[in-house]
């Protein structure tokens, strides 16, 4: 490898790295301010730590670790080694380190709460934003995520299933150590960070994407390039009722040119069918650039 390529490589490595450092203090952060305190849980291994918290006092980090060191193990020897992951090792190690490190220094700022929704909403916006990153660096936070590849290699159980077959089992549990209400909550945390997940994983909605099935193309192409100055990838269909040949022209546009685009049609071929969805990421000419792939 060139030194001109291992530079940035290295680059990106350390770019990595560093948002799951960031990402595991958003989640300590979520657990030691929002969800502990208010006897909310989690799904999956760090749920079961806080539910160790509430009846013995036990370290959440520390039992989150413990519990994950086996399925650690595990994973690494069955799941395919290294590519399993030196970075889902180091985010397990850091979020459990960060739990239990940040937790005295934060204590002082816990204090019973006067609106456990609002806490609880606070909560999973930042487990959410926590867990996005460690996601976007190619990382996992361990826990059932493994137990669930273990039962889709050998049995063949959808991961999906699993994972809502064992966050229910452990939101069972906080129901009979808690009560109902928590376990409401718990859900609304589980609810709320999986909408910043995705929000962190795939960006807001900020271009979108129009497929225009006309019989005018070439004048609606010249428009769209002159008029909005954006690409136009054009395409050949078979209509499947008449078997007739149509254009179809492929174009991503600025959430704000959407309006123009609408009326460059209606201009050009007021009888064009068009498809107009959200892009949550463009990379290339004109929106943000492609970077290459993350090592």
């Amino acid at each position: 490898m060139s030194m001109l390529t291992y530079v940035p490589r290295m680059a990106r490595v350390a770019r990595d790295y560093a948002l799951i450092t960031i990402g595991a203090i958003c989640i300590a952060l979520s657990v030691n301010l929002f969800l502990v305190p208010n006897e909310v849980v989690t799904g999956g291994v760090t749920g079961v730590a806080i539910m160790l918290n509430s009846l013995l006092g036990t370290p959440v980090g520390l039992i989150t670790l413990l519990f994950n060191i086996p399925l650690l193990i595990a994973g690494f020897r069955y799941l395919g080694g290294f590519v399993f992951g030196i970075r889902t090792i180091y985010a397990t190690v850091a979020l459990s380190l960060a739990i239990d490190l940040l937790q005295p220094l934060l204590s002082r700022y816990v204090s019973a709460p006067r609106d456990a929704l609002l806490y609880t909403l606070y909560g999973g916006v930042l487990d959410g934003l926590g867990v996005g990153l460690v996601f976007r660096a190619q990382g996992t936070t361990g826990g059932i995520d493994i137990i669930a590849r273990f039962l889709q290699r050998w049995r063949g159980v959808a991961v999906g299933r699993s994972l809502l077959i064992m966050n229910a089992l452990v939101f069972a549990a906080a129901a009979y150590l808690y009560s109902l209400d928590k376990v409401l909550y718990a859900l609304l945390v589980a609810f709320v960070s999986g909408r910043v997940v995705d929000l962190v994983l795939e960006g807001a909605a900020y271009a979108r994407q129009a497929i225009i099935i006309t019989t005018r193309p070439d004048q609606l192409r010249q428009a769209i390039l002159q008029r909005l100055d954006r690409g136009v990838t054009q395409l050949q269909g078979l209509g499947g009722y008449t078997n007739a040949t149509r254009t179809i022209l492929l174009s991503v546009v600025a959430q704000s040119e959407i309006s123009l685009l609408k009326a460059i049609v209606r201009e050009h071929d007021p009888n064009a069918f068009v498809i107009i969805s959200n892009v949550h990421e463009v990379l290339g000419e004109g929106f943000k650039p492609a970077d290459g792939a993350m090592p």
